[in-house]
């Protein structure tokens, strides 16, 4: 409850008040102690303080009892008793709820509480999905590629396309994005389905959450925004994922606005060990970035924790205000781990604060909270104040009664599936598979010319040779036809030749004859008249004897020239 305009939270053994200031209140805190030490009280107590100034809040509920915030607490002997101890009547102190809105990413015991693929990102995500570095720089890669082509990545069916065209079309991104392993891919998608059966196609999804949602009042008291974890605890590294995400959705969405003279917000963290166990050094140094620089948005944040070890030093160190419960020490590293928890605070005087915490009983704590100069106080052995709200959890009836008559019941009850990722990349499988169809049937189409080309080259081949073999036996035939006709036309001239040739002779001896004749009658009587004067000395026996013999001798020269 406030007190003077202070969150107050517990009185200190002088039975002073020991609050926090709420210009402090976003330098961010610690509640730490072991189990049944009293950390839910104090931050029912301190939430609802909050709230009273008007500040609204997110408290995670682990065990399902924070959602008693929701209704008055309930009157006892015991509390009377603590009400008159601390004084607190005249304070105003009196049963009363605060105003609660109820969240579950599973949609069963409060609003229905989505994010995106998108949002959450690839370092949470890959957190979640528990792949390795390779793994987690692929996860990256799929990302970028989805963001560079304005692609949407709403929901897990999303992903898992992105994931399956990345892997068929990684030679197409190889020289921009780098080599892109399908065993990896595999890997990836395999423990996507795996978050699917914890109900990742539930909470990833839209309508998403519109964080600033969480950022209201009712009648000027903050709303306090209570996400059921009972379930969702049971997958540590989703239930961290969430967490982290809501952070650094308020650290992106929220303006700067620097010291302001109380928070805009505050964050209870419970099981605050989940958010940092196994977690990559990458995202333990985007945790330690935003929790150093979200106190300039105006937003406080406190871990709730087992023991003050289970926070990381770089973020430990952010944590002005500590509440201590008290821690159990069996062994000697518990020892030693709560020797660091009491040199974590100035010491008092007063008392040795490591025998303090070995020593608190439920409901007591060693606290220290930043004075107005921003100086952590000394330790304060402290007893916390009791919760005007009820201690325990409410009925489901109460619970779902509470969630439906909330205005935002209505904007993120139905889910809704928009064009994204998936829807695109079906209709590009299917532009790709026509565009494959239509190259495949014009391929075809080729194959089937050039088959038909290459029969009509093959039947114009067979033709020609036929025309060929068709021309070639024409000459032959026309050859055999001409040999024929030069064999009939030689004998018929060797024919018409001998016909001459005998007519020739013929001639030629009638010729001869007729020369033989006129030369024998010419010769003799030439010869004779040469021989009767040759011999007609001889008397007339001898020209009767030189005209025979000249008529011989005439007739023989006579016929020797006619033979030239």
């Amino acid at each position: 409850m406030l007190r003077d305009g202070r969150v107050w939270i517990a009185v200190n053994g002088k039975g002073e008040p020991v609050s926090i200031i709420p210009k402090m209140a976003n330098r961010h805190g610690l509640v730490a102690g072991a189990t049944g030490t009293g950390k839910t009280v104090t931050l029912k107590v301190m939430a609802e303080s909050f709230s009273e100034m008007g500040v609204p809040v997110f408290i995670a509920d682990v065990k399902g009892d924070v959602a008693g915030m929701m209704a008055p607490g309930a009157d006892s002997e015991d509390m009377q008793k603590r009400i008159a101890k601390f004084g607190l009547a005249e304070y105003g102190f009196e049963y009363k709820g605060c105003p609660v809105t109820l969240w579950d990413i599973y949609g069963q015991k409060g609003i229905q509480l989505r994010t995106t693929i998108s949002e959450m990102g690839p370092l949470l995500l890959g957190r979640v999905l528990d792949l390795n570095d390779l793994q987690s720089d692929i996860l990256s890669v799929v990302f970028k590629i989805a963001d560079d082509n304005g692609w949407l990545l709403f929901d897990t069916k999303d992903l898992k396309s992105m994931l399956n065209y990345v892997d068929e079309h990684a030679e197409e991104y190889q020289a921009d994005y780098g080599k892109i392993s399908s065993a990896s891919i595999g890997v990836i998608i395999r423990a996507v389905v795996a978050l699917e059966s914890q109900g990742a196609d539930i909470f990833f999804g839209e309508p998403a959450l519109n964080i600033t949602d969480w950022l209201a009042q009712d009648m000027g008291r903050g709303v306090i925004n209570i996400l059921d974890s009972s379930s969702l605890i049971n997958q540590p590294r989703l239930y961290s994922a969430f967490l982290l995400w809501m952070l650094s959705e308020l650290f992106e969405t929220l303006p700067e606005v620097g010291d302001l003279e109380k928070p805009k917000m505050v964050f209870f963290f419970d099981e605050a060990h989940l958010l940092f166990n196994d977690a990559p050094k990458a995202l333990l140094e985007k945790v330690e970035q935003v929790v150093k620089l979200i106190r300039s948005k105006g937003v406080g944040v406190y871990f709730c924790t087992q023991n003050p070890r289970d926070i990381p030093d770089g973020v430990l160190a952010q944590l002005g205000n500590k509440v201590q419960h008290g821690l159990r020490a069996y062994t000697p590293t518990d020892q030693k781990a709560v020797k660091a928890a009491a040199d974590s605070f100035r010491e008092n005087p007063d008392f040795d604060t490591y025998d303090t915490i070995l020593n608190l009983g439920t409901g007591e704590a060693v606290i220290s909270f930043l004075d107005e100069k921003g100086i952590p106080g000394v330790a304060e052995n402290c007893k916390v104040l009791p919760p005007r709200c009820l201690m325990a959890g409410v009925s489901d009836e109460a619970r779902d009664q509470k969630m439906k008559e909330s205005l935002l019941y209505s904007k993120y009850a139905q889910a809704v599936d928009n064009f994204s990722a998936y829807e695109l990349l079906q209709r590009l499988g299917v532009e790709e598979a026509e565009a494959k169809a239509a190259i495949a049937e014009q391929e075809a189409a080729e194959k089937e010319a050039a088959r038909l080309a290459k029969e009509e080259e093959k039947e114009q081949a067979r033709l020609e040779k036929e025309r060929i073999k068709a021309e070639e036996k024409e000459a032959r035939e026309l050859q055999k036809k001409y040999e024929q006709m030069e064999k009939e036309a030689a004998k018929a001239e060797e024919k018409r030749q001998k016909e001459l040739l005998k007519e020739y002779e013929k001639k030629e001896k009638e010729r001869q004859r007729a020369i033989k004749s006129i030369t024998n009658s010419v010769a003799g009587s030439v010869g004779r008249e040469v021989g009767k004067n040759v011999g007609k000395s001889f008397g007339k026996a001898g020209r009767s004897v030189g005209g025979s013999v000249g008529a011989s001798i005439a007739r023989n020269i006579f016929g020797t020239l006619l033979k030239f």
